[in-house]
């Protein structure tokens, strides 16, 4: 059994930031599962927003490239996505999910994250 628990997304005004957790416990080997960060808005699909690797390399949607950080620690079974520069679009509820060949994925129960402007 795996668990996956977000956290800190919440109402910020336009231009303003945010710093998402998501904690993984249960039987899960954090440091080897590539982690992913995902939103999805009201009435549209779920969409990849970034991702880190094992090693560290990091991938990002273009719309949030230069405003979005994904980061992790692997001590502590936690990744994070500091966003700045937040947009109205960028209104949604975040996700975190496990990635690792053979194995299923995991998801977390979802933040919300919401922008005005």
């Amino acid at each position: 059994q795996v668990q996956l628990v977000e956290s800190g997304g919440g109402l910020v005004q336009a231009g303003g930031s945010l710093r998402l957790s998501c904690a993984a416990s249960g039987r899960i080997i954090f440091s080897i599962y590539t982690m992913g960060w995902y939103r999805q808005a009201p009435g549209k699909q779920r969409e990849l927003v970034a991702t880190i690797t094992t090693g560290g390399s990091t991938n990002y949607a273009n719309s949030v490239k230069g405003r979005f950080t994904i980061s992790r620690d692997n001590a502590k079974n936690t990744v994070y996505l500091q966003m700045n520069s937040l947009k109205p679009e960028d209104t949604a509820v975040y996700y975190c999910k496990t990635t690792l060949t053979g194995m299923p994925n995991y998801w977390g129960q979802g933040t919300q994250v919401t922008v005005s402007s």
